[in-house]
């Protein structure tokens, strides 16, 4: 998970413009990983903080949609399977959030 909003990232893209930073945050993992895309079938998942997927992951997961309808019979599986990633995204915004605030240890 990366955030557009880190002065790492502002200079690479503004708050309107989060997928440059997803894509970036897909890139910079399949540099990292070099060695082990040489030997595995791998796919860079990159999600920013406000809810952006980079191209790659999104065809990977309507990939995976498909199959999932394919063999379940249920249509609504992709708005299942992007519910719970949103449900994800929150649950670590709000982990952020809370490691972000002050330690007020007076009290």
């Amino acid at each position: 998970m990366t955030g557009p909003l880190a002065d790492s990232n502002v200079s690479r893209a503004d708050q309107d413009d989060a997928w440059v930073v997803a894509q970036l945050a897909a890139s910079r993992k399949l540099e990292k990983y070099a060695k082990i895309v040489a030997r595995c079938i791998t796919e860079p998942t990159a999600v920013v903080t406000l809810g952006i997927i980079n191209t790659a992951a999104c065809h990977l997961l309507n990939d995976l949609d498909r199959r999932m309808t394919v063999n379940s019979g249920e249509t609504r599986e992709t708005s299942f399977l992007y519910h719970r990633i949103s449900v994800l995204i929150q649950c670590y915004n709000a982990v952020l959030i809370h490691n972000g605030l002050p330690n007020d240890s007076t009290h």
